[in-house]
């Protein structure tokens, strides 16, 4: 049974740096053949896509974020971490990790997704 749970901080400061990490049990994220997408919900808005990572390593981003964003594998401890940079209240939200087999960029509907997480709720705030 493939099971993906998000964790970070919870709290950040503006300006910082928020790292969030998925553990995938089930399947591996380098041999699987999935591609391992972040999305996230900020409060009384739609979710919007994050980016994502293949199973090759190959990294997508929303264009709006892909300069404050990095989303990487740990392969020894089966994880999918996303970095964002410069934090500001407006990346407040929930976040989820959710695999697909296909790559569609920008994918939002849970429907595409074979795996959704929980989510991590992220507050930036000084």
């Amino acid at each position: 049974q493939v099971q993906l749970q998000e964790s970070g901080p919870g709290l950040v400061k503006p300006s910082q740096t928020l790292s969030l990490t998925c553990t995938v049990s089930g399947v591996s994220v380098q041999t699987g053949w999935h591609y391992w997408a972040w999305i996230r919900q900020p409060p009384g808005k739609a979710l919007e896509w994050v980016g994502v990572i293949g199973y090759s390593g190959s990294t997508y981003y929303s264009p709006s974020l892909k300069s404050r964003t990095s989303i990487f594998r740990d392969t020894s401890r089966n994880q999918i971490t996303l970095q964002l940079l410069s934090v500001t209240p407006e990346d407040t939200g929930v976040y989820y990790c959710a695999a697909s087999k296909t790559l569609i960029l920008g994918a939002t509907d849970k429907n595409v997704y074979d795996f959704w997480g929980q989510g991590t709720q992220v507050t930036v705030s000084s």
